[in-house]
């Protein structure tokens, strides 16, 4: 019997290229499509938690009372934003929407992707819609206000809005209502904006607040505030894409990888990972002191009430435990700290019996083997008490008088008690607790708290006991990076921001690796047919 190899028939791939420059002309876009683009599982959950990162920072701004767009919300949104590692979005709220760097493309494209991406988990209830909306117009509008009268133009055309600038001449038809109607700029100043005639109906905001001109049924807008008619259309957008997406979501439940992400996505923690520290360590004998100076509210009265009562429930243990874990008690330290408390109650057989385990189990050496990461500031706060309970969010759980007590036992004044009340009240039970830091460490800046080791690591380093690390997903010591093939420009991983640029490197490889998983397999092979007996 002779076995004959026979070339198979190559047919004809033809993979369609579409530049991401045609695809993602410019930094303000109005999410029209739904993207077309092939990405993998690991790709799709990281755009999932950078919008939302980017979206909390926004929604932080709001609950500081911060105007939108005036200097004190860019500075504080940059700081963030800078913070977060998210310093590529910051360039899409920059001048110069039309630029056509590699870097800004690829920014581009994970800001449209991640907005669609963020629709599907988003469009589940009624609440969850009136976030995502207000954040995205929030965004919106920050990416539209750095846009030159240039731009403005272009984006209008390329979006097919029937709204023109008038000419000189009519302008000067109307010059006398329009240098009384534009509050802040000067005449000069004026004579330089472009105005946009449309119907007043479609600027209604800016008719109630008297900020454009109106004559026979006509608004005259200038280039700043053209953001109302626009933010109207992409508002509709975006209400009308979430509605698609909600009869979406029964479809995209059948895959349990996604469906899983995208339910518990709105109350996913987003920031460090505090599951092994890899600061100095903590001695137990360091503990009370520490719990006075460097604990958040929550920590601290879990401590107190160890010390006081040589006893906690589960929920207690789970919460103060991980913490402790997090801010770099051993195992060794952490059993012995238990221990010594738990046997001033019962004696040591009991406690190895009913206690010891646990403790392992956090550690990640007994039992599933998973090393627990620490609660975060939304796990805790979502946490409900019972009586006899002393974990949760003391600024949630415990009643406004009990608060203010517990809070002048600690030395605070009644003044600094009622900045700290004022957001309680509001349910910005987060902002409190930075408040309550920036008073009790004298702090020029009130730092955002989203995590209670967080506020461990912040404390310390405002005490000059830590040295605060580098802003960057990285760690200090490099990882190891396989070789990239294939990517047109190395050189693009050169610089500061190298971990973004490398992000788009790995990008590149994988749509790179996909095209030739395509082509291969349409390569030669064993043709069973042509078997000769």
């Amino acid at each position: 019997m002779e076995f004959r190899l026979k070339k198979r028939q190559r047919l004809e791939v033809k993979v369609e290229v579409v530049s991401l420059e045609s695809k993602y002309p410019h930094n303000v876009m109005m999410y029209h499509y739904p993207p077309t683009d092939d990405i993998h599982i690991e790709e799709f959950e990281e755009l999932a938690l950078e919008r939302l990162r980017l979206l909390r920072v926004l929604d932080r701004a709001s609950t500081r009372n911060l105007r939108l767009l005036s200097d004190e919300w860019k500075e504080y949104v940059n700081a963030e934003l800078t913070r977060e590692g998210l310093r590529s979005y910051l360039r899409l709220c920059s001048a110069g929407g039309g630029t056509k760097q590699e870097a800004d493309m690829q920014t581009r494209r994970r800001d449209y992707i991640s907005h669609f991406i963020l629709r599907l988990a988003y469009s589940r209830s009624e609440d969850l819609i009136r976030w995502f909306v207000a954040r995205e117009m929030e965004l919106f509008r920050y990416k539209f206000a750095a846009l030159s009268s240039a731009e403005v133009k272009q984006f209008l055309e390329a979006n097919n809005f029937d709204v023109h600038p008038l000419t000189e001449a009519q302008k000067d038809e109307v010059k006398d209502g329009l240098y009384e109607s534009t509050v802040g700029q000067s005449v000069a100043k004026i004579e330089l904006l472009d105005f946009y005639k449309v119907p007043f109906t479609q600027v209604m905001d800016l008719v109630r607040g008297r900020r454009c001109y109106l004559k026979a049924g006509f608004a005259y807008v200038n280039t700043h505030d053209l953001v109302s008619i626009v933010g109207t259309r992409q508002q509709d957008e975006i209400e009308q894409g979430l509605l698609a997406a909600k009869g979406l979501v029964e479809e995209v439940e059948g895959d349990e990888r996604i469906s899983r992400m995208l339910k518990a996505l709105h109350n996913s923690y987003t920031g460090k990972d505090y599951t092994v520290c890899r600061d100095a360590a903590v001695p137990i004998e360091s503990l009370d002191q520490l719990s006075k100076t460097s604990m958040p509210l929550c920590m601290r009265m879990c401590h107190e009430h160890l010390r006081a009562q040589h006893h906690m429930k589960h929920g207690g243990r789970m919460q103060y435990g991980l913490f402790l874990k997090g801010i770099g008690v051993s195992l060794e330290d952490s059993l012995r700290f238990w221990r010594e408390e738990f046997t001033k109650k019962m004696d040591a057989d009991k406690f190895a019996r009913s206690y010891e385990y646990n403790i392992y189990h956090n550690y990640g050496k007994k039992g599933s083997m998973v090393n627990y990461t620490p609660y975060s500031c939304a796990k805790i706060i979502k946490d409900m008490a019972t009586p006899g309970d002393c974990h949760g969010c003391p600024y949630r759980y415990m009643d406004p008088g009990s608060l203010k007590s517990k809070l002048s036992a600690y030395g605070l004044s009644a003044s600094a008690i009622e900045e700290v009340m004022f957001f309680v009240s509001r349910g910005h039970y987060q902002i409190g607790c930075g408040k309550y830091f920036q008073i009790t460490h004298n702090a020029t800046v009130e730092p955002t708290i989203t995590h209670p080791n967080n506020y461990f690591e912040e404390s310390q380093i405002t005490m000059g006991n830590r040295q605060k690390r580098t802003n960057g997903p990285a760690p200090p010591r490099a990882r190891a990076r396989p070789d990239i093939k294939g990517c047109g420009d190395r050189s693009m991983l050169m610089g500061d921001d190298d971990d973004e640029l490398w992000r788009i490197a790995e990008t590149q490889e994988r749509v790179m690796q996909s095209q030739k998983a395509i082509s291969e397999a349409f390569d030669d092979d064993l043709d069973l047919t042509e078997i000769d007996y």
